[in-house]
């Protein structure tokens, strides 16, 4: 094992996974714990400058998805992103499945992360969805899914590379629930510098009075008021 997949590791088990998922059934996202220090954020900020680490950037204005820019890693992922990504895996497999259960979905994930992109690849799901994020004042990110295909992971993770209030203001993570036979639900949070915010890609078991129903859950970003923030996403499904 490698210093930084040991180090990922131990930073995981630091968080309450227990207590992570029962806000996670609450709120559909739960922050974790500390997973880098600060100069592994500015490491990992600082990559957004070579281009040749990543196999495409996105412009949100073109798109008319928002505004600001993101790049997508390719498979060759920097030891921190790897590590994290590889520790992460494990720690959400459990709630996938008991999601999917309780929604009366099949749970394709296996044990291991690796086999499950074996699979995603197989299926014609076999780009890196590994994205590091850059917005500056004024940017924004419209409310939306990252479902890449077929084979999809319930849960992801966002990370902080930035520190709110001194590096920017406003940029704050934003979860919105269609709660079924209801009005929307809203959700804002601000991402701690090296702190992960796990939340659902699509939807979550909401209880009714008829059984589970799948609520369902897009993400976005608040307008960023001041300076430029960073963030590292982590997915566990590759894009078609």
């Amino acid at each position: 094992m490698t210093r930084s997949a040991e180090r990922a590791l131990n930073r995981v088990a630091e968080t309450d996974w227990a207590a992570l998922a029962a806000e996670l059934d609450e709120h559909g996202c739960a922050p974790t714990r500390r997973l880098l220090t600060p100069a592994e954020c500015r490491d990992l900020a600082a990559l957004y400058e070579k281009p040749e680490l990543f196999r495409t950037t996105v412009d949100l204005g073109r798109h008319r998805f928002g505004s600001g820019e993101y790049r997508y890693f390719t498979h060759d992922l920097p030891a921190a992103v790897a590590g994290l990504r590889a520790a992460l895996y494990p720690r959400l497999l459990p709630v996938a499945r008991d999601w999917a259960a309780r929604l009366g979905r099949p749970a394709p994930w296996p044990d291991s992360l690796q086999e499950w992109l074996e699979r995603c690849h197989a299926a014609g799901q076999g780009r890196s969805a590994q994205i590091l994020l850059r917005y500056t004042e004024g940017d924004w990110n419209a409310l939306h899914r990252d479902v890449f295909g077929e084979m999809l992971f319930p849960l992801q993770v966002v990370v902080g590379l930035d520190e709110y209030g001194t590096d920017y203001t406003g940029g704050e993570f934003l979860l919105v629930e269609q709660r079924p036979r209801a009005q929307s639900r809203g959700t804002a949070t601000v991402l701690r510098q090296g702190h992960g915010l796990v939340f659902t890609t699509r939807d979550r078991p909401v209880r009714t009075r008829r059984g589970w129903s799948a609520g369902a859950l897009r993400h976005g970003m608040s307008v960023v008021r001041s300076g430029r923030r960073h963030a590292l996403g982590l997915v566990f499904h590759d894009a078609a």
